[in-house]
Protein backbone atom coordinates (compact mmCIF):
# COMPACT_ATOMS: atom_id res chain seq x y z
CA UNK A 1 0.00 0.00 0.00
CA UNK A 2 1.25 3.47 -0.91
CA UNK A 3 0.22 6.46 1.19
CA UNK A 4 1.58 9.97 1.60
CA UNK A 5 2.28 13.11 -0.41
CA UNK A 6 4.23 13.51 -3.62
CA UNK A 7 5.29 17.13 -4.00
CA UNK A 8 7.09 19.05 -6.74
CA UNK A 9 7.69 22.54 -5.41
CA UNK A 10 9.01 24.01 -8.64
CA UNK A 11 8.47 22.42 -12.05
CA UNK A 12 11.51 22.95 -14.23
CA UNK A 13 11.89 24.15 -17.81
CA UNK A 14 8.61 26.02 -18.17
CA UNK A 15 7.72 29.72 -18.38
CA UNK A 16 7.05 30.97 -14.85
CA UNK A 17 6.57 29.08 -11.61
CA UNK A 18 4.26 26.16 -10.83
CA UNK A 19 4.10 23.26 -8.40
CA UNK A 20 2.30 19.97 -7.95
CA UNK A 21 1.00 18.26 -4.83
CA UNK A 22 -0.40 14.72 -4.96
CA UNK A 23 -2.02 13.00 -1.98
CA UNK A 24 -2.07 9.19 -2.05
CA UNK A 25 -3.89 6.93 0.38
CA UNK A 26 -4.08 3.15 0.10
CA UNK A 27 -2.87 3.16 -3.52
CA UNK A 28 -5.46 5.74 -4.55
CA UNK A 29 -4.97 9.36 -5.56
CA UNK A 30 -7.28 11.19 -3.16
CA UNK A 31 -6.24 14.72 -4.12
CA UNK A 32 -4.09 16.42 -6.76
CA UNK A 33 -3.37 20.11 -7.09
CA UNK A 34 -1.58 21.71 -10.05
CA UNK A 35 -0.62 25.05 -8.56
CA UNK A 36 0.22 28.14 -10.59
CA UNK A 37 2.37 30.19 -8.24
CA UNK A 38 3.09 33.40 -10.15
CA UNK A 39 1.16 36.19 -8.49
CA UNK A 40 -1.35 38.29 -10.37
CA UNK A 41 0.13 41.38 -11.93
CA UNK A 42 -3.01 43.45 -12.53
CA UNK A 43 -2.40 44.47 -16.14
CA UNK A 44 -6.09 44.61 -16.98
CA UNK A 45 -6.72 46.92 -14.05
CA UNK A 46 -3.76 49.14 -14.90
CA UNK A 47 -5.05 49.97 -18.41
CA UNK A 48 -8.38 51.32 -17.16
CA UNK A 49 -8.65 55.00 -17.98
CA UNK A 50 -5.76 54.79 -20.46
CA UNK A 51 -6.08 55.94 -24.11
CA UNK A 52 -6.64 53.09 -26.56
CA UNK A 53 -3.62 53.98 -28.66
CA UNK A 54 -1.30 53.19 -25.72
CA UNK A 55 -2.95 49.99 -24.49
CA UNK A 56 -1.61 47.35 -26.96
CA UNK A 57 2.01 48.24 -26.27
CA UNK A 58 1.35 48.21 -22.54
CA UNK A 59 -0.33 44.79 -22.67
CA UNK A 60 2.49 43.30 -24.74
CA UNK A 61 4.40 43.41 -21.44
CA UNK A 62 2.22 40.58 -20.14
CA UNK A 63 4.76 38.18 -21.66
CA UNK A 64 8.26 38.68 -22.98
CA UNK A 65 8.54 35.60 -25.17
CA UNK A 66 5.16 36.02 -26.89
CA UNK A 67 4.67 39.77 -26.53
CA UNK A 68 3.69 40.10 -30.21
CA UNK A 69 0.73 37.80 -29.52
CA UNK A 70 -0.65 40.09 -26.81
CA UNK A 71 0.19 43.16 -28.90
CA UNK A 72 -1.72 42.02 -31.98
CA UNK A 73 -4.62 40.55 -30.00
CA UNK A 74 -5.08 43.84 -28.17
CA UNK A 75 -4.88 45.78 -31.43
CA UNK A 76 -7.61 43.55 -32.90
CA UNK A 77 -9.86 44.12 -29.90
CA UNK A 78 -9.45 47.89 -30.02
CA UNK A 79 -9.89 48.03 -33.80
CA UNK A 80 -13.17 46.13 -33.46
CA UNK A 81 -14.36 48.54 -30.78
CA UNK A 82 -13.65 51.47 -33.12
CA UNK A 83 -14.96 49.93 -36.33
CA UNK A 84 -11.48 49.93 -37.90
CA UNK A 85 -10.89 47.43 -40.72
CA UNK A 86 -7.15 47.06 -41.41
CA UNK A 87 -5.90 46.96 -44.98
CA UNK A 88 -4.84 43.79 -46.77
CA UNK A 89 -1.23 45.00 -46.62
CA UNK A 90 -1.45 45.52 -42.85
CA UNK A 91 -2.86 42.01 -42.40
CA UNK A 92 -0.04 40.49 -44.44
CA UNK A 93 2.61 42.37 -42.48
CA UNK A 94 1.03 41.22 -39.22
CA UNK A 95 1.14 37.64 -40.49
CA UNK A 96 4.83 38.02 -41.24
CA UNK A 97 5.61 39.41 -37.78
CA UNK A 98 3.57 36.60 -36.27
CA UNK A 99 5.33 33.92 -38.30
CA UNK A 100 8.55 35.22 -36.79
CA UNK A 101 7.07 34.87 -33.31
CA UNK A 102 5.95 31.29 -33.93
CA UNK A 103 9.35 30.27 -35.29
CA UNK A 104 11.24 31.78 -32.37
CA UNK A 105 8.86 30.87 -29.55
CA UNK A 106 8.30 27.26 -30.59
CA UNK A 107 12.03 26.78 -31.05
CA UNK A 108 12.68 28.10 -27.54
CA UNK A 109 10.31 25.56 -26.01
CA UNK A 110 11.29 22.59 -28.14
CA UNK A 111 15.05 22.91 -28.14
CA UNK A 112 15.71 24.40 -24.72
CA UNK A 113 12.94 22.84 -22.61
CA UNK A 114 11.95 19.59 -24.35
CA UNK A 115 15.19 18.49 -26.01
CA UNK A 116 16.86 17.57 -22.67
CA UNK A 117 13.99 15.13 -22.01
CA UNK A 118 14.46 13.70 -25.50
CA UNK A 119 18.16 13.15 -24.81
CA UNK A 120 17.70 11.84 -21.26
CA UNK A 121 19.66 14.69 -19.69
CA UNK A 122 18.79 17.46 -17.27
CA UNK A 123 19.83 20.52 -19.28
CA UNK A 124 21.07 21.59 -22.70
CA UNK A 125 24.31 22.46 -20.89
CA UNK A 126 24.85 18.71 -20.46
CA UNK A 127 24.88 18.00 -24.21
CA UNK A 128 28.34 16.73 -25.22
CA UNK A 129 30.46 19.27 -27.09
CA UNK A 130 31.18 16.95 -30.00
CA UNK A 131 29.60 18.73 -32.98
CA UNK A 132 28.77 15.40 -34.63
CA UNK A 133 26.70 14.43 -31.62
CA UNK A 134 23.01 14.32 -32.64
CA UNK A 135 21.84 16.39 -29.69
CA UNK A 136 24.56 18.96 -30.24
CA UNK A 137 23.56 19.23 -33.90
CA UNK A 138 19.95 19.94 -32.90
CA UNK A 139 21.09 22.54 -30.40
CA UNK A 140 23.10 24.34 -33.09
CA UNK A 141 20.07 24.11 -35.38
CA UNK A 142 18.00 25.83 -32.71
CA UNK A 143 20.25 28.90 -32.67
CA UNK A 144 19.84 29.35 -36.43
CA UNK A 145 16.08 28.77 -36.27
CA UNK A 146 15.55 31.21 -33.40
CA UNK A 147 17.72 33.81 -35.12
CA UNK A 148 15.69 33.57 -38.32
CA UNK A 149 12.45 34.05 -36.40
CA UNK A 150 13.88 36.98 -34.48
CA UNK A 151 15.18 38.65 -37.64
CA UNK A 152 11.82 38.27 -39.38
CA UNK A 153 9.87 39.92 -36.55
CA UNK A 154 12.54 42.61 -36.15
CA UNK A 155 12.46 43.67 -39.80
CA UNK A 156 8.66 43.69 -39.99
CA UNK A 157 7.65 44.90 -36.51
CA UNK A 158 10.75 46.75 -35.30
CA UNK A 159 11.68 44.19 -32.62
CA UNK A 160 10.95 40.57 -31.74
CA UNK A 161 10.00 41.49 -28.17
CA UNK A 162 7.71 44.46 -27.40
CA UNK A 163 7.62 45.42 -31.08
CA UNK A 164 7.19 49.20 -31.54
CA UNK A 165 5.79 49.41 -35.09
CA UNK A 166 2.41 47.60 -35.15
CA UNK A 167 -0.32 49.94 -33.95
CA UNK A 168 -4.07 50.42 -34.03
CA UNK A 169 -5.02 50.85 -37.68
CA UNK A 170 -1.73 49.75 -39.24
CA UNK A 171 2.01 50.28 -38.79
CA UNK A 172 3.82 53.37 -37.52
CA UNK A 173 6.53 52.68 -40.07
CA UNK A 174 6.60 50.24 -42.96
CA UNK A 175 9.48 47.74 -43.09
CA UNK A 176 12.44 48.13 -45.42
CA UNK A 177 11.42 46.09 -48.46
CA UNK A 178 15.06 45.79 -49.57
CA UNK A 179 15.59 43.39 -46.65
CA UNK A 180 12.95 40.93 -47.86
CA UNK A 181 15.36 38.91 -50.09
CA UNK A 182 17.76 38.54 -47.16
CA UNK A 183 14.91 37.22 -45.00
CA UNK A 184 13.87 34.78 -47.73
CA UNK A 185 17.44 33.45 -47.95
CA UNK A 186 17.70 33.11 -44.17
CA UNK A 187 14.35 31.31 -43.89
CA UNK A 188 15.13 29.03 -46.81
CA UNK A 189 18.48 28.15 -45.24
CA UNK A 190 16.92 26.87 -42.00
CA UNK A 191 14.31 24.70 -43.69
CA UNK A 192 16.40 21.51 -43.59
CA UNK A 193 17.24 22.20 -39.95
CA UNK A 194 13.54 22.56 -39.13
CA UNK A 195 12.85 19.27 -40.89
CA UNK A 196 15.59 17.60 -38.84
CA UNK A 197 13.86 18.84 -35.70
CA UNK A 198 10.49 17.53 -36.88
CA UNK A 199 12.06 14.11 -37.43
CA UNK A 200 13.58 14.19 -33.95
CA UNK A 201 10.36 15.14 -32.15
CA UNK A 202 8.38 12.63 -34.18
CA UNK A 203 10.72 9.86 -33.05
CA UNK A 204 9.87 10.22 -29.37
CA UNK A 205 8.36 7.13 -27.75
CA UNK A 206 6.67 9.14 -24.99
CA UNK A 207 2.93 8.50 -24.87
CA UNK A 208 0.19 9.73 -22.61
CA UNK A 209 -3.38 9.57 -23.84
CA UNK A 210 -6.52 11.01 -22.35
CA UNK A 211 -9.40 11.81 -24.66
CA UNK A 212 -9.76 15.59 -24.57
CA UNK A 213 -11.85 18.10 -26.44
CA UNK A 214 -9.83 20.51 -28.58
CA UNK A 215 -10.39 24.17 -29.38
CA UNK A 216 -8.74 26.60 -31.78
CA UNK A 217 -9.34 29.10 -34.58
CA UNK A 218 -10.02 27.82 -38.09
CA UNK A 219 -9.76 29.97 -41.22
CA UNK A 220 -11.80 29.19 -44.32
CA UNK A 221 -8.86 28.67 -46.64
CA UNK A 222 -5.49 28.62 -44.87
CA UNK A 223 -3.66 27.65 -41.68
CA UNK A 224 -3.93 30.99 -39.93
CA UNK A 225 -2.92 32.10 -36.42
CA UNK A 226 -4.67 35.49 -36.55
CA UNK A 227 -8.05 35.04 -38.20
CA UNK A 228 -10.93 32.56 -38.27
CA UNK A 229 -13.83 31.17 -36.31
CA UNK A 230 -13.53 29.35 -32.99
CA UNK A 231 -14.14 25.62 -33.42
CA UNK A 232 -13.89 22.55 -31.22
CA UNK A 233 -13.66 18.83 -31.86
CA UNK A 234 -17.40 18.43 -31.23
CA UNK A 235 -18.09 20.40 -34.41
CA UNK A 236 -19.15 23.67 -32.87
CA UNK A 237 -18.34 26.90 -34.74
CA UNK A 238 -18.68 30.28 -33.07
CA UNK A 239 -17.53 33.78 -34.03
CA UNK A 240 -14.71 35.24 -31.92
CA UNK A 241 -17.12 37.77 -30.41
CA UNK A 242 -18.94 34.89 -28.66
CA UNK A 243 -15.80 33.20 -27.35
CA UNK A 244 -16.22 34.39 -23.77
CA UNK A 245 -19.80 33.10 -23.61
CA UNK A 246 -18.62 29.71 -24.89
CA UNK A 247 -16.52 29.29 -21.73
CA UNK A 248 -17.16 29.28 -18.00
CA UNK A 249 -14.49 30.36 -15.54
CA UNK A 250 -13.73 28.13 -12.58
CA UNK A 251 -12.17 29.55 -9.43
CA UNK A 252 -9.24 27.38 -8.32
CA UNK A 253 -8.57 28.39 -4.70
CA UNK A 254 -5.01 27.06 -4.55
CA UNK A 255 -3.91 28.65 -7.83
CA UNK A 256 -3.22 32.20 -8.92
CA UNK A 257 -5.07 31.57 -12.21
CA UNK A 258 -8.67 30.74 -12.98
CA UNK A 259 -9.46 27.64 -15.01
CA UNK A 260 -12.00 27.28 -17.80
CA UNK A 261 -14.50 24.67 -19.01
CA UNK A 262 -17.11 24.72 -21.77
CA UNK A 263 -20.17 26.60 -20.52
CA UNK A 264 -22.68 24.11 -21.96
CA UNK A 265 -21.05 20.84 -20.85
CA UNK A 266 -18.68 21.78 -17.97
CA UNK A 267 -16.02 19.72 -19.76
CA UNK A 268 -12.34 20.58 -19.82
CA UNK A 269 -10.57 21.14 -23.12
CA UNK A 270 -7.14 21.69 -24.63
CA UNK A 271 -5.75 24.59 -26.67
CA UNK A 272 -2.41 24.88 -28.45
CA UNK A 273 -0.52 23.37 -31.35
CA UNK A 274 -1.98 19.89 -30.86
CA UNK A 275 -5.49 21.33 -31.15
CA UNK A 276 -4.53 23.28 -34.25
CA UNK A 277 -2.99 20.27 -36.02
CA UNK A 278 -5.89 18.05 -34.99
CA UNK A 279 -8.49 20.43 -36.42
CA UNK A 280 -6.61 22.28 -39.18
CA UNK A 281 -4.03 19.94 -40.71
CA UNK A 282 -5.89 20.06 -44.05
CA UNK A 283 -5.15 23.80 -44.25
CA UNK A 284 -1.36 23.61 -43.92
CA UNK A 285 0.76 25.37 -46.53
CA UNK A 286 1.02 22.97 -49.49
CA UNK A 287 4.81 22.90 -49.33
CA UNK A 288 4.71 22.22 -45.59
CA UNK A 289 2.13 19.45 -45.96
CA UNK A 290 4.19 17.77 -48.67
CA UNK A 291 7.36 17.86 -46.55
CA UNK A 292 5.70 16.43 -43.40
CA UNK A 293 3.16 14.06 -44.98
CA UNK A 294 4.85 11.12 -43.22
CA UNK A 295 3.89 12.58 -39.85
CA UNK A 296 0.46 14.04 -40.61
CA UNK A 297 -1.12 10.61 -40.33
CA UNK A 298 -0.46 10.85 -36.57
CA UNK A 299 -3.08 13.60 -36.34
CA UNK A 300 -5.69 13.90 -34.98
CA UNK A 301 -3.96 12.61 -31.87
CA UNK A 302 -4.88 12.31 -28.19
CA UNK A 303 -1.23 11.92 -27.16
CA UNK A 304 -0.25 15.13 -25.37
CA UNK A 305 3.39 14.56 -26.34
CA UNK A 306 2.38 15.13 -29.94
CA UNK A 307 1.96 18.79 -28.98
CA UNK A 308 5.74 18.99 -29.29
CA UNK A 309 5.64 17.48 -32.79
CA UNK A 310 2.79 19.82 -33.72
CA UNK A 311 4.91 22.80 -32.65
CA UNK A 312 7.81 21.56 -34.77
CA UNK A 313 5.50 21.28 -37.78
CA UNK A 314 4.15 24.77 -37.11
CA UNK A 315 7.68 26.16 -37.30
CA UNK A 316 7.88 24.84 -40.86
CA UNK A 317 4.40 26.20 -41.59
CA UNK A 318 5.50 29.65 -40.43
CA UNK A 319 8.70 29.46 -42.51
CA UNK A 320 6.84 28.51 -45.69
CA UNK A 321 4.05 31.04 -45.11
CA UNK A 322 6.56 33.84 -44.56
CA UNK A 323 8.55 32.98 -47.69
CA UNK A 324 5.37 32.98 -49.77
CA UNK A 325 4.41 36.45 -48.51
CA UNK A 326 7.90 37.94 -48.73
CA UNK A 327 8.32 36.85 -52.35
CA UNK A 328 5.00 38.31 -53.52
CA UNK A 329 4.31 41.36 -51.33
CA UNK A 330 4.92 44.77 -52.88
CA UNK A 331 4.57 47.53 -50.30
CA UNK A 332 2.68 50.74 -50.95
CA UNK A 333 2.87 53.87 -48.74
CA UNK A 334 0.23 53.65 -46.05
CA UNK A 335 -0.48 55.44 -42.79
CA UNK A 336 -2.41 53.97 -39.83
CA UNK A 337 -6.17 54.48 -39.89
CA UNK A 338 -7.15 56.99 -37.20
CA UNK A 339 -10.92 57.60 -37.06
CA UNK A 340 -12.54 59.78 -34.40
CA UNK A 341 -12.75 57.82 -31.12
CA UNK A 342 -16.10 56.28 -30.29
CA UNK A 343 -17.55 54.14 -27.53
CA UNK A 344 -17.75 50.42 -28.13
CA UNK A 345 -16.73 46.91 -27.14
CA UNK A 346 -14.23 44.96 -29.19
CA UNK A 347 -12.90 41.43 -29.03
CA UNK A 348 -9.64 40.01 -30.33
CA UNK A 349 -9.13 36.25 -30.58
CA UNK A 350 -5.92 34.84 -32.04
CA UNK A 351 -3.78 31.72 -31.74
CA UNK A 352 -0.86 32.47 -29.44
CA UNK A 353 2.00 29.94 -29.53
CA UNK A 354 0.46 28.12 -26.55
CA UNK A 355 -3.15 28.33 -27.74
CA UNK A 356 -6.20 30.51 -28.14
CA UNK A 357 -5.82 34.01 -26.68
CA UNK A 358 -8.71 36.39 -25.96
CA UNK A 359 -8.70 40.15 -25.34
CA UNK A 360 -11.78 42.29 -24.71
CA UNK A 361 -11.66 46.09 -24.78
CA UNK A 362 -14.55 48.20 -23.49
CA UNK A 363 -13.93 51.76 -24.72
CA UNK A 364 -15.75 55.01 -23.84
CA UNK A 365 -16.62 57.71 -26.39
CA UNK A 366 -13.43 59.60 -25.57
CA UNK A 367 -11.24 56.66 -26.60
CA UNK A 368 -10.40 55.61 -23.04
CA UNK A 369 -10.58 52.10 -21.61
CA UNK A 370 -13.59 51.44 -19.37
CA UNK A 371 -12.83 47.79 -18.81
CA UNK A 372 -10.45 45.15 -20.12
CA UNK A 373 -10.33 41.35 -19.94
CA UNK A 374 -7.77 38.76 -21.00
CA UNK A 375 -8.10 34.97 -21.17
CA UNK A 376 -4.79 33.23 -21.86
CA UNK A 377 -4.06 29.71 -23.10
CA UNK A 378 -2.42 28.36 -19.95
CA UNK A 379 -5.43 29.30 -17.82
CA UNK A 380 -7.64 27.45 -20.29
CA UNK A 381 -5.37 24.41 -20.14
CA UNK A 382 -5.01 24.34 -16.35
CA UNK A 383 -7.93 22.01 -15.63
CA UNK A 384 -7.00 19.74 -18.54
CA UNK A 385 -3.42 19.50 -17.25
CA UNK A 386 -4.65 18.67 -13.77
CA UNK A 387 -7.00 15.95 -15.05
CA UNK A 388 -4.20 14.49 -17.17
CA UNK A 389 -2.02 14.29 -14.08
CA UNK A 390 -4.76 12.64 -12.02
CA UNK A 391 -5.07 9.93 -14.67
CA UNK A 392 -1.31 9.52 -14.93
CA UNK A 393 -0.71 9.13 -11.20
CA UNK A 394 -3.64 6.78 -10.72
CA UNK A 395 -2.30 4.49 -13.46
CA UNK A 396 1.37 4.62 -12.45
CA UNK A 397 1.59 4.60 -8.66
CA UNK A 398 3.65 1.41 -8.79
CA UNK A 399 6.58 3.43 -10.16
CA UNK A 400 9.16 4.97 -7.84
CA UNK A 401 8.67 8.56 -6.72
CA UNK A 402 11.55 10.02 -8.76
CA UNK A 403 10.13 8.51 -11.95
CA UNK A 404 6.66 9.77 -11.13
CA UNK A 405 7.98 13.30 -10.61
CA UNK A 406 10.01 13.31 -13.82
CA UNK A 407 7.20 11.97 -15.98
CA UNK A 408 4.68 14.37 -14.44
CA UNK A 409 6.99 17.26 -15.31
CA UNK A 410 7.28 15.97 -18.89
CA UNK A 411 3.49 15.92 -19.25
CA UNK A 412 3.25 19.49 -17.97
CA UNK A 413 6.10 20.63 -20.22
CA UNK A 414 4.38 19.09 -23.24
CA UNK A 415 1.65 21.73 -22.85
CA UNK A 416 4.31 24.46 -23.06
CA UNK A 417 2.57 26.38 -20.26
CA UNK A 418 3.27 30.02 -19.44
CA UNK A 419 2.44 30.67 -15.80
CA UNK A 420 3.26 34.37 -15.85
CA UNK A 421 0.76 34.89 -18.69
CA UNK A 422 -1.90 32.97 -16.76
CA UNK A 423 -1.88 35.36 -13.80
CA UNK A 424 -2.42 38.68 -15.54
CA UNK A 425 -6.18 39.00 -15.59
CA UNK A 426 -8.16 40.13 -12.58
CA UNK A 427 -11.85 40.52 -11.86
CA UNK A 428 -12.86 42.29 -8.66
CA UNK A 429 -16.39 42.46 -7.32
CA UNK A 430 -16.34 45.37 -4.88
CA UNK A 431 -18.84 45.21 -2.03
CA UNK A 432 -19.05 48.42 -0.09
CA UNK A 433 -21.35 49.44 2.75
Amino acid sequence: MHSGDITIDNITKIEGTAGLKVTVKDDQVTDLKFIIKDYRRFYTQAVKGKPIIAVPSFLSRICGTCSIAHLLCSIKAIEMSQGIVPSVQTKLLRRLAYDGLMIRDHALHLYFFVLPDLLGIDSILDIPEDYHNWGHQLLHDSFDIKTAGTDLSTVIAGAAIHAPLPTVGGFLKLPDESKFPVLVSELSAIRDQVLRGIEAFAATRETFIRNSDYLCLRHDSRYDFLEGQVINSQGKHIPPSQFHDFLKSVVIPYSQAEGYVFSDTNEDYLVGSLSRLNLNKDLLNKKTAQSVKTYLSLFPSNNIYHNNLAQAIEILQAVDDAVDILTTLKLTPEKPLTPTPRGGIGVGVIEAPRGTLYHLADVDNQGMINNYDVIVPTAQNQINIENDLKKYFQENLAKDEDTLKLEAEKIIRAYDPCMSCATNFLKIDWIRS
